[in-house]
């Protein structure tokens, strides 16, 4: 199993950007967030579009805190793999990365948004769906 997972190297700004902009906590957190706003795209990432490993360096600890087996269970899930799959960290580092992503789109898109409202806009149109 991994023990470390590397941003993209562009992805390295994006995260402290991010961090900054939407105020909702450390970059870990925000990497966390990213993570899952990627899985909630409901889109299969393809191991062969894994970006470089130049970017912020997280221990599995440090990005997953107490809830590591939650997220890896996500991602587990997503791609009807097991737990111990060999190619769990690349998925973990793809939907890092592609989260990111969007992350910085959306926020650039809208400017005058911060981390509290995105949060809550997201919450909201989640629980519309149910």
């Amino acid at each position: 199993m991994f023990t470390h997972i590397r941003t993209s190297k562009e992805n390295r700004n994006v995260v402290a950007q991010l961090t900054r902009k939407l105020n909702l906590g450390t970059e870990n957190i925000i990497s966390r967030i990213a993570l899952t706003y990627s899985l909630s795209q409901n889109k299969k990432l393809n191991i062969r579009d894994i970006q470089n490993s130049s970017g912020k360096e997280y221990s599995r600890s440090v990005l997953f805190g107490d809830y590591l087996d939650y997220y890896l269970g996500m991602i587990a899930l997503h791609y009807d793999i097991h737990i111990s799959d060999k190619d769990l960290g690349k998925y973990v580092k793809l939907h890092i990365d592609d989260g990111l992503q969007l992350l910085n789109d959306e926020i650039n898109s809208n400017s005058n948004i911060d981390g509290f409202d995105f949060l809550v806009e997201k919450i909201e149109k989640s629980l519309s769906l149910i």
